[in-house]
């Protein structure tokens, strides 16, 4: 088996960094869009046949060492009550969005084995199916992440719903938060008991805080959600890493390291090695290319591939990512390279 990236996440001595991107699986690989074409966005997803062969496709494509379970961050928000649409061009949308009492009440904590048993159903099919070539990532969205799309009905650019319900109805947010925050516990228990070797929470909207209210409003559920998994995981022998992921993370870095994740995703608006010192140098990364950067000629990919392996050096382990997912309209061929660019130059000889 390749357990590079599990080593990694460890902090043990690897031969070489591995690497996976997220959204690794999707619309830039004509593998995907031939699948894509026949079906739409959820039904891909509640297709455990489907969702496994798309999780596959990158791993056969582009040589990656992890896969990442193919499915969305709003999932079991729609199990928890809410209707989800996904729009070409427009994204999700959610109704009703969640910003009263009474919408509040509808929503409940889904039971994962019944109510999302197709997500457990893709990870089952895909152990069977990679049979020990790489690890299986599950992931959730982290409890903030998934409350903005709740509060907004969707996507947002300045996320006024979810901040006026924080400053003007703390008490409504505090019950919103307990909710989905129990939901996204049970539902990373299910995935890794179906066979997830790994989780990440993905807090992509976590950077729109201060430091201080990222702390007040985000932090505190981030870290009861890894508490909770640790605290389950020791009672069953078992040690699947967690990777915590938050998008804009460079001011709020002193307080994400007290989260307990044993992986820290950086985006790609601070240097690698800053955030190192950061977080201290007995901590795991994972990043952190810019995923606008794989439009560069190969060579200068290159050179951005072998600045960021140097700054990485200073950290206790190190997993290469992008900052963020890969685009759409990435050019496959620059992806490839990115693989092979990482495992050469990381290679100890």
């Amino acid at each position: 088996m390749n357990d590079t990236f599990l080593k990694a996440c460890r902090g043990e001595n690897t031969d070489y960094t591995p690497v996976w991107i997220m959204r690794q699986a999707g619309r830039y690989l004509k593998q995907y869009q031939k699948i894509r074409k026949k079906v739409d966005f959820l039904t891909l997803c509640k297709t455990p046949e489907l969702a496994a062969e798309v999780t596959i496709q990158p791993i056969d494509a582009l040589g990656v060492d992890a896969a990442i379970l193919f499915s969305d961050i709003l999932i079991p928000v729609e199990a928890m009550g809410m209707d989800l649409k996904f729009l070409e061009k427009k994204g999700p949308v959610l109704n009703p969005p969640i910003r009263d009492r009474d919408s509040l009440k509808r929503l409940s904590v889904p039971n994962p084995e019944r109510d999302l048993n197709f997500v457990m159903e893709t990870i089952k099919i895909l152990r069977r199916e990679l049979d020990g070539r790489v690890p299986l990532i599950g992931f959730s969205g982290a409890p903030f992440t998934m409350a903005t799309y709740m509060i907004e009905g969707g996507s947002s650019k300045n996320f006024l719903h979810t901040k006026r319900m924080i400053f003007q109805s703390p008490d409504l947010y505090k019950a919103l938060m307990d909710k989905i925050t129990k939901t996204v516990i049970e539902y990373l228990k299910s995935q890794i008991s179906a066979g997830a070797q790994a989780v990440q929470l993905f807090d992509t909207w976590a950077g729109i805080f201060s430091p201080s209210d990222y702390k007040e409003y985000v932090l505190l559920y981030v870290t009861h959600v890894i508490d909770e998994l640790k605290s389950w995981q020791a009672s069953k022998k078992i040690a699947v890493p967690v990777i915590y992921f938050v998008g804009e993370c460079g001011g709020l870095l002193e307080h994400m390291k007290s989260a307990g994740a044993d992986v820290y995703g950086i985006d790609w608006r601070i240097n690698l090695d800053d955030a190192i010192k950061r977080l201290g140098t007995r901590t795991v990364v994972q990043g952190n290319l810019d995923p606008v950067a794989l439009f560069l000629p190969q060579e200068k990919i290159e050179l951005r591939v072998k600045d960021i392996l140097k700054r990485a050096k200073s950290a206790k382990g190190h997993i290469f990512n992008l900052g963020h997912g890969v685009l759409p309209e990435t050019p496959p061929e620059n992806v490839i390279a990115l693989v092979e660019m990482v495992h050469a130059h990381s290679r100890k000889r």
